[in-house]
């Protein structure tokens, strides 16, 4: 079982990672993927991917800048973005380019220099030949077409919450669309629709750890030992069994990261 979305360099887990990796693997979770928000740890989430220890999960990482966080990137960070992202190509820890995107949710985040880091790390990506880990809150629609017009890509949109029309759309594109403890929720009505209804073949499997945490545990820390229990609630709501859930979603993500 793959977490598609941890971040584990988070300082929540600062005292205890190498507990919380190891409650997930007894609890089935054999990989996880950790992306990257800003400059500042790249190293941190490279140097969680290496150690290596057969009581932990595999891990792999990708680099990039997340919207949210553009404020705190200057504008060498793409450059030194390409350069990092060309340099790890022939890690086969490395999946791509992530976490990035555009984020409309935030008051008081600047919208034009979202865009402008957005694509510039989505044209990376194209001229590295990487695939690519979004955030798309509130901002389908301008991914999308940033997407259509850079592209192809393949990779992750990762916390996927739009119409059953922006799915399509952004499954043509290439990407899968990532769920996790936000559908375990009775209320997140919208996200368990498409939880059940979207193509098997789009979805993957993430917790967002240490955030958005599932029903049973919010508002505590989230971790990705929970990712087994989302997956049960997840094939309740599609009617089949876990076991083909999560065969399925592994398939998903290792095909849309290249995984090697």
């Amino acid at each position: 079982m793959i977490d598609t979305h941890c971040h584990l360099d988070a300082g929540e887990f600062a005292a205890d990672l190498d507990m919380v990796l190891g409650e997930a693997l007894r609890r089935g979770v054999t990989a996880v993927v950790i992306p990257a928000v800003d400059p500042s740890n790249w190293e941190a989430v490279k140097a969680i991917t290496t150690k290596s220890d057969p009581a932990l999960p595999e891990r792999r990482y990708a680099l990039g800048m997340h919207p949210v966080y553009i404020d705190r990137c200057d504008d060498a960070a793409i450059d030194a973005l390409r350069a990092a992202a060309t340099a790890a190509r022939a890690d086969p820890l490395f999946v791509g380019i992530g976490e990035i995107g555009l984020d409309h949710f935030v008051a008081g985040l600047d919208l034009d220099r979202q865009l402008a880091f957005f694509v510039a790390q989505l044209r990376i990506a194209r001229d590295l030949d990487l695939p690519v880990i979004l955030h798309v809150r509130r901002a389908i629609d301008p991914v999308s077409r940033e997407l259509r017009r850079l592209g192809p890509f393949s990779g992750i949109a990762h916390a996927f919450n739009g119409s059953a029309q922006q799915a399509e759309r952004m499954i043509g594109l290439g990407l899968a669309l990532g769920f996790g403890g936000a559908a375990t929720f009775s209320r997140a009505r919208n996200i368990r629709r498409l939880a059940a209804s979207v193509p098997l073949e789009a979805v993957v499997l993430e917790t967002d750890s240490p955030d958005i945490a599932p029903a049973w545990l919010a508002p505590g820390r989230n971790t990705p030992a929970e990712l087994p229990a989302i997956a049960d609630e997840i094939a309740s709501l599609r009617g089949i069994a876990t076991e083909q859930l999560v065969a399925a979603a592994d398939a998903n993500a290792r095909r849309v990261l290249r995984w090697r």
